[in-house]
């Protein structure tokens, strides 16, 4: 592993190994409410063996993994050591760097002000951020001196082409050479988790000003679109995103340890972030930092909160609960089930989608989605949903089967997805569904 010696080049070597980490998972299948006493079955004694056998094997230095079904917590446990060296071992309450889970609250939001009438999804941008109207399209490229050419869009950006990443805004920093390039030249790289210098309305000013990869709802691309969602909020609720998070979703649901930036009172409870390549070693990178930052006008809609298993679970409950959890209401039924139906399948078709050519897996709005149950995709049902964060935090959702499933440890370059795919697998068997 080479070392981090600056944010930078922690920034960059983040987002190549997360446009890695995107696509992998693709071609695979791709603390405030108390949890109800749990009494741990035999059958999810196949879990734990696996957990510690994969901790044993150095695959993972351990985690904390939840199950939920029907609202109700069947399992949630911690094993292994967040920093073996000083013995210290994960515990339930551990709070994780969730990055691109952000996406899904950041979307939540978006959904909210849209039941209100305050936004639609086919507005253009520059409706509510008016630098977006004079954003170009690159034409072409000349390697020799960084220069490009660029050409007007012929089609403005609107809010479902960022919910869905096909607006042609990406991640400057494991983009392509000639994209990165262009990001550099505008002072663009390493956006997408804090910012020391840039406020959130800065940030997305600045975005504004590179050029798109390509023509709004040609194609699609991981970008950082729910970092211009995040101001959007911002501008239409006339708050930071940091308190509509906070007053329309955590308060609501009670999730208690979810931030931008930590409270000291619990900065402690931060995990360590481990290499790839040790389960021993702990990553030290000022730039790992950022949730410890108080203070700050900058949040990052698409990566940059921090929260606990079970606060994140929580979250995805109420989502695979039509909305709602406890008679506690964050969606609307009917807005719910927009997030799980497939946004451009002609998009798929013509090599240009989020899984070109695959009948099984699609893209709604922010998430992968299952559109046929397959024995590729098992265990999940059509219509499932969920997303990742870099650092080896993944959620699933199964409105189906009503299943939720929250994983979270803390690895950066984690590329061992297996993993993931047979702990699901194992979940599924645990609760008595069959696959």
């Amino acid at each position: 592993m080479l070392p981090f010696n600056s944010k930078e080049h922690f920034m960059i070597k983040f987002y190549f190994y997360l446009s890695f980490l995107i696509v992998f998972n693709s071609s695979l299948f791709a603390q405030g409410t108390a949890a109800p006493e749990l009494k741990v079955k035999t059958a999810f004694s196949e879990i734990d063996t696996y957990l510690n056998e994969n901790i044993e094997k150095g695959v993972i230095p351990g985690g904390v993994f939840l199950i939920a079904q029907k609202g109700k917590i069947k399992y949630f446990k911690s094993f292994g050591f967040e920093n073996k060296l000083l013995d210290k071992r994960y515990k339930n309450d551990d709070i994780f760097r969730i990055a691109s889970m952000t996406k899904s609250v950041t979307i939540v939001g978006i959904l909210q002000l849209m039941e209100k009438g305050k936004l639609d999804l086919d507005d253009p941008l520059s409706k509510y951020i008016p630098s977006f109207k004079k954003t170009k399209v690159l034409e072409s490229f000349n390697a020799l001196d960084s220069s490009y050419t660029v050409v007007n869009q012929k089609k403005e950006i609107t809010i479902r082409n960022l919910l869905t990443h096909t607006s042609g805004i990406y991640y400057g920093s494991f983009a392509t050479d000639h994209f990165r390039a262009i990001y550099m030249k505008n002072g663009l790289m390493g956006f997408g988790l804090s910012s020391n210098d840039w406020t959130t309305e800065e940030m997305v000013n600045k975005i504004a000003e590179a050029p798109l990869a390509f023509q709004p709802g040609s194609a699609w691309t991981y970008g950082l679109n729910m970092e211009v969602l995040g101001r959007i909020i911002e501008i239409v609720s006339k708050t930071n995103l940091d308190t509509y998070f906070q007053k329309n979703i955590f308060d609501i649901l009670g999730m208690t340890d979810t931030y931008f930036y930590l409270p000291k009172a619990k900065q402690k409870r931060l995990v360590s972030i481990h290499p790839s390549d040790t389960v021993q070693k702990i990553i030290e990178n000022p730039g790992l930092n950022y949730p410890f930052a108080l203070g700050k006008n900058h949040f990052a809609g698409g990566g940059g909160l921090s929260s606990t298993t079970l606060d994140y679970a929580v979250l995805c409950m109420a989502l695979a609960n039509n909305g709602s959890l406890n008679k506690k209401r964050i969606l609307k039924k009917k807005t719910v089930h927009l997030v799980n139906n497939v946004e451009f399948s002609e998009l798929d078709k013509g090599n240009t989608g989020f899984m070109s050519n695959v009948d099984e897996m699609g893209f709604g709005l922010g998430y992968w989605v299952v559109k046929k149950e397959n024995s590729t995709m098992s265990p999940f049902s059509e219509g499932s949903y969920g997303w990742g964060g870099v650092f080896n935090t993944k959620y699933y959702i199964d409105p189906k089967k009503e299943i939720v499933i929250v994983g979270m440890t803390q690895m950066f370059a984690f590329d061992n997805d297996p993993f993931w795919q047979v702990l699901t697998k194992e979940m599924y068997k645990a609760i008595g569904v069959n696959q």
